[in-house]
């Protein structure tokens, strides 16, 4: 999935003050460098602000909220809150199959190796706290709070307890298909059709944190982009 060539910096914006700009990621559009593309959110933040230092990442196809900070100040601050576990990041995601997890802890280790990440017992200690939202006819909402912030933790711990993300081929996710809710579904003859989301079927909905100059708690939420809304809505209407 590649991101829109007309993106403008000022229309991912949900947050802005001295020390961060929050944005709203697209979907397909990398956080820092990216070879195979001409733009990203550090190229995008500094034609807005030489200053301006993404605080985390988010893989190239997660959509959702994301902090850049404005300087080196404010950089510094949010690298330390993250060392000390005290940025909170709610994230949604469509699995495949019905799962009930009720305030469930996924704790196995986890070790990667250049771009993949596996359940290790001599892996880093890793935490996820996962629990069901909305459940369809096959498929599962569900809202993840990684505690740590291991390469790829989430649809790790997910797939590891067999519930792989919808469209995470990665690691072992199935595209989801209207023809497999639908009764009576007709394709075109000669047409194959296409999944409801392209794209790994992962959103950072919100991010909650403790800001450097009032002490208060800064959250700021990410609505759903437009594929991931589709994608719920039709799983609703089906289900």
């Amino acid at each position: 999935m590649k991101p829109s060539k007309n993106i403008r910096w000022k229309d991912l914006i949900l947050y802005q003050d001295d020390y961060y700009t929050i944005i709203s990621k697209p979907a397909g559009l990398s956080t820092l460098e990216d070879r195979a593309s001409d733009t990203d959110v550090l190229k995008l933040a500094r034609q807005d602000n030489p200053l301006a230092t993404p605080c985390h990442r988010l893989d190239k196809e997660t959509s959702g909220v994301l902090v850049v900070a404005n300087h080196e100040e404010a950089y510094r601050y949010f690298a330390q809150k993250l060392e000390h576990r005290e940025v909170k990041k709610i994230y949604h995601t469509v699995v495949n199959g019905i799962h009930s997890f009720q305030d469930f802890e996924a704790n196995e280790p986890l070790y990667s190796t250049g771009q993949k990440t596996r359940v290790d017992r001599e892996g880093k200690p890793s935490l996820t706290l996962i629990q069901t939202l909305d459940t369809y006819k096959k498929h599962t909402l569900i809202k993840c709070f990684p505690f740590t912030g291991r390469m790829h933790q989430i649809r790790v711990h997910l797939a590891h307890h067999g519930a792989p993300i919808v469209a995470d081929e990665h690691y072992g996710g199935a595209h989801a298909y209207l023809s497999e809710l639908k009764k009576n579904f007709n394709q075109k003859k000669f047409e194959d059709e296409s999944p409801m989301i392209r794209r790994l079927a992962l959103h950072a909905f919100s991010i909650s944190f403790q800001h450097p100059v009032t002490g208060k708690a800064t959250t700021v939420e990410a609505p759903y982009p437009k594929d991931f809304e589709i994608l719920i809505k039709q799983l609703v209407k089906f289900r």
